[in-house]
């Protein structure tokens, strides 16, 4: 199952497929679906100030037996209780009982406002301190990015919406990150081709691809992401899912297929995210994946 690790550019290493904590919520609930998470195989573990379960992420990795050492932690300052960055990561660490956190990142720019250099300038000092590895950011478009082209540091990661729906969309920003050594980490990748919009026009490419290599369309999806250069961020309350997307690490897309999917995705036009990514990015897109991911995640089909 080669979800191989790639390197930062501080020269810290991340794994390319992650487990993600946004819609599991929160008690008894969450430690189960991270402890199954570790025990499926996922070394990788993503949170933040925001989804309010680090206590619970802090939970299943002492229970677990696993050394802190062989895991890979990330969270995020969302700007929750007016914390300021340096407070917050000592929140966090405190949450999860971790002495630091292999990746810290800005959940999304709006969240410091119009400093975005002087944030980023408290997030290289909690890096210098120890506290985190490695520092990134989270939503941050070019205009964004360009702010910091002068750090000291640069930003080791950028997470973003990522799926066939809004390719078209993130695609310069991708490019960007990789011409400026910023790893990308896609989130959401299935949650509208494979559960919002099915029957939609990246169908027809999956079905052919699923018909060729007998993967399922979310292999397939998160397939894709990875053919983009993009580290992965997924999650299911069910194992043979999990296992599922830790066996996708082994399917390799054809340029063609690729380039189908890529296709299918821009013949969305306005609808659904297409629509969403154009007009309130980062908002809406957010919003509504969260939504129906729960509800998916609270019926027991995801």
């Amino acid at each position: 199952m080669p979800w191989e690790t790639v390197e930062l550019n501080d020269g810290n290493h991340i794994k390319t497929i992650g487990y993600g904590t946004w819609t599991i919520g929160k008690g008894d609930q969450a430690v189960d679906q991270i402890a199954q998470a570790l025990e499926t195989g996922y070394d990788h573990i993503d949170t933040a100030q925001s989804y309010l379960n680090q206590e619970e992420v802090g939970q299943a990795v002492r229970e677990s037996g696993l050394k802190r050492s062989d895991l890979f932690i990330t969270t995020k300052f969302s700007g929750r209780d007016g914390l300021s960055i340096p407070e917050a990561i000592k929140q966090s660490l405190d949450k999860t009982g971790f002495e630091y956190v292999d990746l810290y990142l800005i959940h999304h720019p709006r969240l410091v406002g119009d400093d975005v250099v002087g944030a980023w300038q408290q997030m290289e000092e909690l890096k210098a301190k120890g506290y985190a590895r490695s520092i990134g950011v989270s939503n941050f478009g070019i205009d964004d990015l360009e702010k910091l082209k002068d750090a000291k540091t640069k930003p080791a990661v950028n997470q973003i919406l990522l799926h066939p729906y809004v390719w078209k969309q993130q695609k310069p920003l991708v490019e960007y990150c990789q011409a400026n050594g910023i790893v990308v980490e896609a989130y959401s990748s299935l949650i509208s081709p494979v559960t919002r919009m099915p029957g939609g026009p990246v169908d027809k490419p999956l079905a052919k691809i699923s018909e060729r290599t007998g993967a399922t369309y979310d292999q397939i999806l998160l397939a894709w992401a990875k053919a983009k250069g993009a580290v992965v961020v997924t999650n299911s309350s069910k194992k043979a899912r999990l296992l599922g997307y830790l066996d996708a690490g082994d399917l390799l897309l054809t340029d063609e297929e690729i380039a189908a999917v890529d296709e299918g995705g821009s013949q969305q036009g306005v609808e659904g995210y297409g629509l969403f990514a154009r007009v309130l990015p980062g908002v809406a897109l957010f919003s509504v994946a969260f939504v129906v991911s729960r509800v998916l995640i609270s019926a027991g089909v995801w």
